[in-house]
């Protein structure tokens, strides 16, 4: 049997950073004065910072709009960010079992890196920049055993990767939308990951 070692997604599986990224969105706005409909953009978390930038810039803006949206992020989106329920006791299960955890994020790295530091959410490898098959690079190299995401492109990696997908209905993406992308188990949330932690290993071992 491999090591376990399950990947996580980090925003809207491990962290709820909507608050925070509503803020540097409407900081953002007051800096550029170009409008960004804050809700709206947390409420489909998962792709690229460029995809939702693209929304609302011109091309011929659109790096600028994320340089500026980078520098913004520290001051504005660490310190509202909470830890999703279940997600301590989630890495607490999985090191209970031996194992290690991993976080493979379309955020920045560096970023990433001050959420869960900020939350104490302690982990063994991080990778960030990476989406939906960018992904499954991440997961093969570090051995991922599991991923564990909210949006369908966390499915799609855990495919690309031969990789059971543990899907979480807390993000934008619905129970259905998961299963369909190729989940193999869909929790409502974290909260249910150490009860389920057996069987998913298991599945590791059927792939």
């Amino acid at each position: 049997m491999p090591a376990l070692t399950v990947g996580f997604d980090l925003d809207m599986t491990l962290v709820d950073s909507r608050p925070g990224i509503a803020a540097t969105f409407r900081a953002l706005t007051a800096r550029t004065g170009v409008p960004v409909d804050a809700e709206l953009a947390v409420s489909r978390l998962g792709p690229p910072l460029r995809t939702e930038l693209a929304h609302w810039f011109p091309p011929g803006q659109l790096e600028s709009a994320v340089g500026e949206y980078r520098e913004l992020y520290p001051a504005y989106a660490i310190t509202p960010t909470v830890p999703m329920p279940g997600a301590r006791e989630a890495i607490d299960a999985v090191r209970a079992r031996g194992g290690r955890v991993l976080v493979v994020t379309a955020k920045m790295g560096r970023l990433a890196r001050l959420h869960l530091d900020h939350l104490g959410l302690l982990v063994d490898e991080l990778a960030g920049d990476l989406f939906a098959e960018q992904k499954a690079t991440a997961l093969r190299e570090h051995g991922a055993t599991h991923y564990v995401g909210d949006h369908v492109a966390d499915m799609v990696a855990a495919g690309v990767a031969g990789v059971p997908g543990i899907g979480v209905a807390s993000g934008p993406c619905s129970r259905e939308e998961l299963l369909t992308a190729g989940a193999s188990v869909v929790l409502d949330d974290l909260r249910g990951f150490p009860g389920a932690l057996d069987g998913m290993i298991q599945l590791a071992l059927e792939q």
